[in-house]
């Protein structure tokens, strides 16, 4: 991933704790954004790996423990991000680090049990950020189930605006238009940012002319996507019910909100003693103790009408076999849970419909801080989200002060290529700009770019 011109080159000194699938994830972004990584982990072999693959420094220890943080140059470090398996262990790190060094510190907690206190723990205990993947999962997926027609759904502006990706069908209106011809065909206000054709991603201007099977994303005000997607055809409706097979933390996140959203949740889980449990904690979900592989079973269960489907086992393979064997028998929007990324380029050729991976969505926000940090010691990037594999950004940025931005025309502005400003957010009224639009100190402003590393507003410029 290349630098974009212009952009400081100056790297934060980051130890990471814990080198599972999110730590790996985020040595790997965090290395190719130019940061100084140390990591720790009490797996040598895991250590050894990591260190050797991304040429950073590794320690074999426990990252809690005082003496192996001052080894791995805590009193240098700009920022300790914790994420072993253990929530508690990742909460003692970010203490004992916060006492020792004069650092930031971010830790990884996934148990129900502190999900109500993440906010008075993060505040008492001094932490930047705390992070939980489960729970992160279970919100995409229940905006996804709120409109089932939409691949993916990422809220910006304090959730005032959305970032829909879907597919166009076979005989969309779509199909054949031209952007600029876009608002002659409906009456909604929405900006087309991106578009996957072929495996290219493109940033469109006016001309350019879709397709049927082009995967687009665009940026509306809340308000106006399903109006939109009512105006080509699609359907708005959320579901009324969804199967949920494996009854894990990101089941129990996911059925809660639903519940609460008044949609009907059945869980299928192997483990009896988890099923009881669950029964406990949503007694307005049905929970079945079963093998939710078993095709017959979830016939039985009524998976054949099912308006949506959830696989969040455990296992990739297993959720994989099981939104292939859902596509076969049902006709009900399926989302599916991958953990590993190993076979993405597989994944991405099987249409499996909306795909979440709770480790990426851990590391949106972790790398969104880090750049605000780098740039500013505060910051102003509000959100981050990479969109097809990494291979385009969309960033929502706070407008804090007068700039080379502020009150000028963008008509008139030097905008880099391969970038889009997709709505400007002033005082939670939603704009999607026209060439006469400005932005304005106090507004928070969103950008699409295939150029990465942008820490400002101010990089938008050639």
């Amino acid at each position: 991933m290349n630098k974009s011109k212009g952009l400081s080159n100056q790297g934060l000194n980051i130890i990471i704790v814990g080198c599972g699938k999110v730590g790996a994830t985020l040595v790997e972004q965090l290395c190719k954004e130019g940061h100084d990584i140390t990591i720790i982990d009490q797996n040598s072999d895991k250590v050894q790996e990591i260190a050797n693959q991304y040429d950073i420094m590794g320690m074999v220890g426990n990252g809690a423990s005082y003496s192996v943080q001052m080894d791995a140059g805590i009193e240098k470090a700009d920022l300790i991000i914790a994420v072993t398996e253990s929530d508690e262990l990742n909460l003692l790190c970010c203490v004992i680090a916060k006492r020792v060094g004069n650092c930031a510190a971010i830790a990884r907690v996934r148990n129900p049990d502190y999900s109500m206190e993440i906010d008075y723990l993060r505040e008492k205990l001094g932490l930047a950020m705390i992070i939980n993947p489960d729970l992160e999962a279970a919100l995409e997926a229940a905006r996804i189930l709120y409109l089932p027609t939409a691949l993916e759904v990422n809220s910006f502006a304090g959730g005032q605006a959305e970032l829909i990706k879907f597919k166009i069908p076979e005989n969309s209106v779509l199909d054949g238009l031209l952007i600029a011809e876009l608002s002659r065909n409906t009456t909604s206000s929405i900006l087309i940012c991106a578009i996957e054709r072929d495996g290219e991603v493109y940033i469109p201007g006016g001309y350019f002319r879709l397709a049927a099977n082009d995967i687009i994303s665009f940026a509306a005000p809340r308000n106006v996507t399903k109006a939109f997607l009512g105006d080509i055809g699609q359907r708005t409706n959320r579901v009324k019910n969804t199967m949920i097979v494996g009854g894990g933390k990101a089941a129990y996140y996911l059925a809660k909100r639903l519940i609460s959203m008044g949609i009907s949740v059945k869980i299928i889980e192997q483990n009896r003693e988890r099923c009881e449990e669950l029964s406990v904690l949503l007694p307005n979900a049905i929970i079945i103790n079963g093998d939710g592989t078993d095709g017959e079973l979830l016939k039985e269960e009524g998976l054949e009408y099912a308006e949506s489907f959830v696989a969040l086992t455990g296992i990739d393979e297993e959720n994989v076999l099981l939104t292939l064997f859902t596509k076969q028998v049902s006709k009900a929007k399926i989302i599916t849970k991958i953990n590993r990324n190993a076979f993405k380029d597989v994944i991405g050729k099987l249409d499996l419909g909306s795909v979440v991976y709770p480790k990426y969505l851990t590391c949106e926000s972790i790398i969104a801080y880090v750049r605000a940090k780098k740039d500013s010691g505060d910051g102003n990037i509000e959100t981050l989200y990479h969109m097809f594999d990494n291979r385009a950004e969309a960033i929502e940025f706070l407008v804090d002060e007068k700039s080379k931005v502020t009150g000028i025309p963008l008509m008139d502005l030097n905008l880099k290529k391969n970038l889009l400003i997709s709505f400007i957010n002033r005082k939670g009224n939603i704009i999607i700009p026209s060439g006469q639009d400005t932005i304005e100190v106090g507004d928070t402003v969103m950008i699409v770019t295939t150029n990465t590393g942008f820490n400002d507003i101010c990089d938008i410029l050639a």
